[in-house]
């Protein structure tokens, strides 16, 4: 049913219906309802039924805008309630991207959408002499087509780190979900093919919506 066509949020039958529609014990149905909700496909409120859970969006380790990960899964990326403005780096970020603390940066603050939900808060920097004209309107798609495209900076790679964290109010109704809900941090520090660092972000995903991937190698072979 899921499968077929339920979407999030959608409400399924009571367990009673089930059974009598796929002429089952109730035991064997709330057996399948507890495997379903194991996997995160499913879940419950009291009193008021069980439901479909949203689509988690699980994130490799590779190096990808937000619009590539999303179009890899058929979903339309966007943008909302874009901000930009200049300001001066200040020393700590001034020192990430090897700039003076009173260079100009600009600063772009956006939530970033899927198939029109929000998933995330992002706030990314860049030099300002990197991104010369740059305006609110020509970052409502990917950013990293647009430096590509348009400045001729090619994001070779970047150091990330992944923080668990919780929302505060801001940033929740931003999103779309309660005050504290449970998120990731993501601080990134992209470099281009040049070596220049030109990007620094700090992104809060949706914890109830997103997770991320990772394959690890053993390095030590161990003996029975």
């Amino acid at each position: 049913m899921i499968d077929a066509g339920l979407g999030p949020h959608d409400r399924l039958p009571t367990e009673r219906e089930l059974a009598e529609e796929l002429g089952v014990s109730r035991l064997t149905v709330r057996r399948v309802l507890d495997d379903l909700t194991a996997e995160n496909r499913i879940y419950r409120v009291q009193g008021s039924g069980t439901f479909v859970r949203p689509t988690r969006i699980a994130k490799s380790m590779e190096l990808t805008s937000f619009s590539e990960d999303m179009r890899s899964r058929g979903m339309v990326p966007g943008s909302l309630a874009i901000e930009i403005s200049l300001e001066p780096a200040g020393a700590k970020l001034a020192s990430a991207l090897e700039l003076s603390p009173g260079s100009p940066v600009m600063s772009i603050r956006r939530v970033r959408t899927a198939d029109g939900a929000p998933m995330c808060v992002e706030r990314c920097q860049l030099p300002a002499h990197l991104v010369q004209g740059l305006t609110a309107q020509d970052v409502g798609g990917s950013l990293y087509e647009l430096l590509a495209s348009r400045y001729g900076i090619q994001i070779d790679r970047a150091d990330q780190s992944i923080r668990a964290t919780v929302l505060d109010p801001e940033d929740a109704a931003r999103l779309g979900v309660p005050s504290f809900s449970a998120a990731f941090e993501v601080e990134r520090l992209a470099v281009d093919n040049r070596g220049r660092p030109v990007e620094h972000a700090v992104s809060l995903y949706r914890g109830d919506r997103y997770s991320y991937d990772l394959s690890v190698a053993v390095r030590k072979r161990y003996k029975d």
